[in-house]
């Protein structure tokens, strides 16, 4: 009997459907971050967690995190995401993209 979870049909244990979203700002700031989390909420969408790619810090514009990465990784909950090209929710130089929709 083959595993379920290598055909792709098992639950991520997050929700029905988890969208992530790679965000892209150079220097994005706490105040940038609590925009585009509160915009989302707004279209229906629930921020379950975020991160890196590698587990690093992200890289805030108030410098109080030094060499660290300007992409953050939003695991959302809710209605499909689209991605946004320029300006994502608001917030000047900040693009959001789809990485993977799982469920």
């Amino acid at each position: 009997m083959a595993d379920s979870n290598t055909l792709g049909t098992s639950g991520n244990g997050l929700g029905s459907k988890t969208t992530i979203v790679k965000l892209a700002k150079t220097d994005i700031s706490a105040a940038d971050l609590g925009t585009i989390y509160a915009a989302m909420g707004a279209l229906g969408h629930t921020v379950a967690g975020s991160g890196t790619a590698d587990g690093s810090a992200v890289k805030l514009d108030d410098g109080v995190i030094a060499d660290a990465t300007d992409v953050l990784f939003i695991a959302l909950q809710g209605v499909d995401y689209t991605a946004i090209a320029a300006n994502a929710h608001g917030v000047t130089g900040a693009v959001t993209t789809v990485e993977a929709v799982i469920g």
